[in-house]
């Protein structure tokens, strides 16, 4: 069966703005920065954007120039923290070389960090503290998961890929102690021996290396199922565009081999986005309830 993620972000979406519509103070905003001109960061944050408008957030997009100074950015950061109608702040990676991007985004307001990038907001993720927030591919996976009626509570998941932005958090999520999570998670890297047959041994397989079509169906076992999360450009002369966008698992392939499989695109990224909303509304909620000073 294939996960129609764009479904699930859709019923989300519309839950979110049911949500919305009854606060009786302002709406949630979210402020996207974005450096230079990167054509795939600019498409991600227009997507975020028109996401937002659609269920009623908020959202101011900052663009700046590939020179600027890393201090003037942080200056910028700073005055978005600051500002008591700003919920959510997320700046768009990657980043020009000249600027740290560890830095920046230690700099955002933990509390407004609705990426889930920053140091406080995982060590809360690996405390299992709920009040903060999770990234938001890895939240979408197991949103994802739950929708979709599987269980994760005793399986074995396998995470291809151990990046901060999903294969660590990933499996910090899905290990909890908690009704949704309870899995035994194995994280699989450039290192890992024996790689095929531990692919086999999964219940739940999560490729996120970022090769394309790197998962051929001899790597799944029968029944298993698989999350893509791999966005990967390949050369298609044949196609209008000359390249067509593929994940990094051989869908045709393993697709018959499955039981739950995402597609690219469709499957996961439109989560991630939705992911976004809801931990920009969840600050809002958590701050229009802390009380004031």
């Amino acid at each position: 069966m294939i996960i129609d993620g764009s479904k699930i972000a859709e019923e989300i979406q519309l839950e979110l703005h049911e949500t919305i519509k009854k606060l009786s103070l302002r709406p949630p905003a979210l402020h996207v920065i974005i450096v230079g001109h990167h054509p795939p960061s600019e498409i991600y944050v227009k997507r975020k954007t028109q996401a937002c408008f659609k269920i009623g957030i908020v959202s101011e997009t900052h663009q700046f120039p590939p020179d600027i100074a890393e201090e003037a950015l942080l200056a910028h950061i700073h005055q978005l923290n600051q500002d008591s109608g700003v919920d959510g702040i997320l700046v768009q990676l990657p980043l020009p070389q000249h600027i740290h991007a560890d830095r920046i985004m230690l700099a955002i307001d933990p509390e407004k960090d609705v990426d889930g990038f920053h140091l406080l907001n995982l060590g809360k993720l690996l405390a299992g503290d709920s009040t903060g927030f999770v990234p938001c591919t890895p939240l979408g996976i197991q949103v994802m998961l739950e929708r979709s009626g599987i269980k994760i509570a005793g399986k074995h998941v396998v995470i291809l890929g151990r990046s901060q932005i999903v294969g660590r958090p990933l499996a910090a999520l899905l290990m909890q102690n908690s009704p949704r999570a309870n899995a035994t998670v194995t994280v699989a890297h450039s290192q890992t021996k024996n790689l095929a047959a531990l692919c086999r041994s999964a219940d739940i397989l999560v490729a996120a290396m970022g090769q394309p079509c790197f998962v051929k169906a001899d790597m799944i076992k029968e029944e298993a199922v698989v999350i893509d999360v791999g966005i990967n450009r390949v050369l298609a002369p044949h196609l209008p565009k000359g390249y067509q966008i593929v994940g990094d698992v051989d869908f045709e392939a393993a697709k018959t081999r499955c039981s739950f499989i995402t597609p690219v695109p469709k499957g996961v990224g439109p989560m991630t986005i939705a992911m976004l909303l809801s931990n920009t509304l969840k600050s809002y909620l958590q701050r229009m309830d802390k009380p004031t000073s």
